[in-house]
C-alpha cells in the first residue's frame, strides 16, 4: 500500500497555504484587505490545507496581521519615501502589484522558483498589474545569479525596498547573513521589510508545523537570539519594530483566548512581558551606510 500524499509536497505549497489565509480574510464583512485572486491561486490544494493542515485555523490571525503590516510598510516606502523599486524575494503567490494602489511608474520585481511563478502567471494571465511588474525565475540559493540580479537592479533604479515575507525563517543564519550582505551591496536598496520569529516562537512553530513541512523538505530554523541586532553586522538596522501581538489588537485579529494570554502577560515580570511582545514581529530595516 502506498503512503498517503503529504499535505505539503514542496516549499512552493506554502504559498498556497498563505493565499488561503488571504482568501478567508477577504470573505469577511470586516476584511482588512480584499484579494480577489487569493482563492483562485490557493486552488484545490489550498482548500485541502485549510481542512487538513494541523493548526491551520489557529495560524490565521498572525498571517492576516503580517499581510496588513507588509501592505502598510510597502505603501509608505513607495508613497512617502519615493521608492521606485520593490524587490519581492520568494514572492510566491503574492498579489500586491494587482491589489494595492501602486503608481504605474513603480518597478515591482518578483523573484521565486520557476514552477510557482509559472503557476501564478498562468492563473493571472488575463489580469493587469497596477505597476511595472517583472518576473525573475530564480532560486535565491544560486548566489552568483542572485548577485547579478541585484547588481542589475542597482544600476537601473534610484531608491528601492526589498521584501522577504515568509522567507527568512526557512534559511540558516549563515544564509540570512549572506543574503543581507548581498542586498546591502546595492546602495539603492534603502529598506528591507522582514518578518521575524523569536526562539520561543520558533519552537512552537516547529512543534505545530514541523511534521507537515517535513513532507515539503522544509524546516523552520531562523530565529536569532539577538533579534534585529543580528542584521546590524550585515549592514542593516532596525528602523521600526511592529509586534504581531500588539498589532493584532489594533487590527482586531487576536489569537484565540488572547484575553487569557494578555492577563498572564500582565501578571508576568517586565522581562517576560517583553519576551512575549517580541515573539513575532514585522520589522522595517534601514541600511547602514
Amino acid at each position: 500500500m502506498s503512503s498517503p500524499r503529504p499535505i505539503l509536497e514542496n516549499i512552493s505549497d506554502t504559498a498556497r497555504w498563505v493565499a488561503m489565509y488571504r482568501a478567508l480574510e477577504s470573505d469577511r464583512p470586516d476584511a482588512h484587505f480584499h484579494d480577489p485572486y487569493a482563492r483562485l491561486l490557493a486552488g484545490g490544494r489550498g482548500e485541502e490545507m485549510a481542512r487538513k493542515l494541523p493548526g491551520f485555523r489557529f495560524g490565521s490571525w498572525p498571517m492576516v496581521v503580517r499581510t496588513c503590516l507588509f501592505d502598510e510598510l510597502v505603501l509608505r516606502c513607495v508613497e512617502r519615501e519615493g521608492a521606485d523599486l520593490v524587490l519581492n524575494l520568494a514572492a510566491g503567490l503574492d498579489t500586491r502589484p494587482y491589489r494595492l494602489p501602486l503608481p504605474p511608474t513603480l518597478s515591482w520585481v518578483e523573484v521565486d522558483l520557476p514552477e510557482i511563478l509559472d503557476y501564478k502567471d498562468g492563473k493571472l494571465k488575463e489580469e493587469k498589474a497596477h505597476c511595472r511588474r517583472e518576473v525573475v525565475r530564480l532560486d535565491l540559493k544560486d548566489v552568483p545569479a542572485r548577485r547579478e540580479l541585484f547588481k542589475r537592479l542597482g544600476e537601473t533604479s534610484r531608491k528601492g525596498v526589498a521584501l522577504s515575507e515568509g522567507l527568512l525563517v526557512y534559511l540558516t543564519p549563515e544564509e540570512v547573513g549572506a543574503l543581507a550582505g548581498d542586498l546591502h551591496d546595492q546602495k539603492i536598496l534603502r529598506w528591507w521589510v522582514i518578518d521575524l520569529a523569536s526562539p520561543v516562537l520558533l519552537k512552537r512553530l516547529q512543534k505545530t508545523y514541523g511534521s507537515s513541512l517535513a513532507g515539503a523538505q522544509a524546516r523552520m530554523q531562523f530565529a536569532p537570539e539577538e533579534g534585529t541586532e543580528f542584521f546590524r553586522r550585515h549592514g542593516w538596522k532596525e528602523a521600526e519594530f511592529r509586534s504581531t501581538w500588539e498589532e493584532s489588537y489594533r487590527l482586531k485579529r487576536q489569537m484565540p483566548f488572547a484575553w487569557l494570554f494578555r492577563l498572564l502577560a500582565h501578571l508576568a515580570p517586565p522581562g517576560r512581558r517583553e519576551m512575549f511582545r517580541k515573539m513575532g514581529s514585522i520589522v522595517l530595516l534601514e541600511r547602514i551606510d
